[in-house]
């Protein structure tokens, strides 16, 4: 696995329809820019021996990142996969869509739930949204929402953003009922 580069973005809200958030809601997002495994080999058949080469080793870069930049405990969390140009969706897929890689963040969050994710091709720069979810009950609404990054000079087109995301809390100032109520 050849990284690039890691980036770690944190967020806190104070303020949220004009009411003071108490306290602050943290987001969290960890993103490695990776060569993409298959690049420059043409249609691969079989991505499984590169899955096995890479998405283990994500997963364990990533998981602990993202739950130590949150600094709290973790209740939402999600994930991401950004293809450059000259790869395909399903390269991304490959690598984000096994245990081999969402287990680690599973394990390190306490969590049971699947990790909802993004994946698309883009070209660098691209704004995308990591939606996430509670980490035990996907059907608590206050914590479905998403963050938004970006890498200015990433994916290039031989390239994979691998993203985990994680909050400390649902949206700040949540006030949907749950969904028991529309059954």
């Amino acid at each position: 696995m050849n990284v690039r580069k890691i980036i770690t973005c944190t967020e806190d809200i104070h303020t949220e329809g004009g009411r003071p958030v108490d306290p602050p809601a943290r987001t969290a997002v960890v993103l490695a820019v990776i060569e993409n495994p298959w690049a420059g080999q043409g249609f691969v058949e079989d991505l499984l021996p590169g899955i096995d080469e890479v998405a283990p080793k994500l997963g364990e870069l990533l998981a602990p990142r993202v739950v130590e930049a949150l600094a709290a405990p973790v209740e939402a969390y999600g994930k991401a996969a950004i293809v450059g140009l000259d790869g395909e969706i399903e390269h991304g897929s490959a690598l984000i869509h096994t245990l081999k890689f969402g287990d680690h963040f599973r394990t390190a969050a306490d969590a049971t739930t699947l990790l909802p994710a993004v994946e698309k091709r883009a070209a660098a720069g691209t704004v995308f949204d990591i939606p996430l979810k509670h980490i035990t009950d996907a059907t608590i609404r206050s914590h479905h929402q998403t963050i938004e990054v970006r890498v200015p000079d990433g994916p290039r087109a031989d390239e994979i953003v691998i993203g985990l995301a994680a909050a400390a809390q649902g949206r700040p100032q949540a006030r949907l009922a749950p969904l028991s109520t529309e059954r």
